[in-house]
């Protein structure tokens, strides 16, 4: 089963080149190890929450604001997707993932992923 690992963390300005070297440095060694195992899928950063834009639709038109679009301390700041054999191998992985991406320890979100369907293979 996929998995989805929804990593938050702490926007700030104030993390020093070493600091985010080790933190990109953790990431690598955990998208390594899961690419060698088989279970990495996808695997990204995000831009920043002020970078965000979010689209409602609401009595049928459409509204778009700009980011950060919500008064929290941890924004979702990247995200992997795993194969993962349950939701105990899920959590393992999660564990490994560092969240202080900008500085702060955050959290990761674990979430299985909801087959819908597949596409056709063309």
């Amino acid at each position: 089963m996929r998995y989805m690992m929804l990593v938050y963390s702490q926007e700030s300005d104030e993390v020093s080149p070493e600091e985010l070297r080790a933190v990109a440095l953790g990431h690598g060694a955990v998208m390594a190890e899961a690419a060698n195992q088989g279970v990495l899928r996808a695997a990204d950063p995000l831009q920043p929450s002020a970078t965000a834009t979010v689209v409602r639709t609401q009595g049928g038109k459409v509204i778009v604001t700009d980011g950060p679009f919500a008064e929290t301390k941890e924004q979702l700041a990247g995200y992997y997707i795993l194969d993962c054999e349950n939701l105990d191998e899920a959590v393992a992985w999660a564990a490994r993932i560092p969240t202080s991406c900008q500085g702060a320890e955050g959290c990761v979100e674990v979430r299985p992923i909801r087959e819908v369907f597949k596409p056709a293979t063309f």
